[in-house]
């Protein structure tokens, strides 16, 4: 089985992802349709299914304009809307195109948000939305903080080869605020000048993978000494890893 998988740029940084193998193409996100149907058009591609992460409208908008251009199966979580087709939960597996994704819960940016997980290629892919970041994780919206904690735990736990498919390019603002957090941590000195590379030829940062991201992420380092004391430094706070956890993600909201 071949795939390739292309990033389709919506809004100001939102990836869509299109996902083709030799028994044809997914959607994952459509937060707008034209620039993916446009692009499954011009490359002969046929849409087999629509994989939803959560219910957000920058992820969601388009999946009607899709479906009127071909009618097929929207994958996603339990929530409201109408045009998912088949309501995943945790533990589920689907298989669509010749893949076999399984489906992890990780709420906390919403409380319906999923991923799709896949372990049918050498190197395992995770559709993780806007719950893992490179560099980052998404803001709580709708969990708490322990939530947002669990599930980033749940992704830190896949096997380290496992290429990261986030919904949004947000790399560079988030190796900024990571570099507050560890300014001498190496790795991600040395990921930060790839990424103003990357971004400065117009190319996209990710999928980026779960080993760089254990090493320069900050919300997968909640037990490490460096990040431990520099959150402890700002906020006083223990050094029970959900503390760290909350403390961290409030810091990089204000940042």
């Amino acid at each position: 089985l071949m795939i390739n998988i292309e990033p389709i740029k919506a809004f100001n940084d939102n990836y869509i992802w299109l996902v083709t193998t030799n028994e044809g193409s997914i959607v994952i996100d459509p937060g707008e349709a034209d620039q993916t149907i446009n692009f499954l058009k011009e490359n002969g591609l046929t849409l087999e299914a629509i994989l939803i992460t959560h219910h957000h409208f920058d992820h969601t908008g388009g999946i009607e304009d899709m479906l009127l251009f071909k009618d097929v199966d929207v994958y996603g979580p339990v929530n409201n809307i109408s045009t998912i087709s088949k309501q995943l939960m945790s533990g589920d597996l689907i298989n669509v195109i010749g893949i076999d994704f399984q489906v992890i819960e990780i709420p906390g940016h919403t409380l319906d948000h999923i991923a799709f997980y896949s372990e049918t290629f050498e190197e395992p892919i995770l559709f993780c939305g806007d719950t893992l970041f490179s560099g980052g994780c998404g803001r709580v919206f709708e969990g708490t903080f322990e939530q947002m904690h669990a599930s980033i735990l749940k992704l830190k736990s896949l096997p380290a080869n496992t290429k990261i498919y986030a919904g949004h390019e947000y790399t560079q603002s988030n190796l900024k605020f990571a570099l507050e957090v560890e300014p001498l941590n190496q790795k991600l000195i040395s990921r930060y000048n790839d990424v103003q590379n990357l971004i400065s030829t117009g190319k996209p940062t990710l999928p980026s993978t779960l080993e760089l991201e254990l090493e320069v992420n900050p919300f997968l380092r909640c037990q490490t000494n460096e990040v431990q004391k520099s959150v402890i430094k700002q906020f006083n706070t223990s050094n029970h890893e959900d503390e760290i956890f909350k403390a961290l993600r409030q810091w990089k909201d204000n940042f």
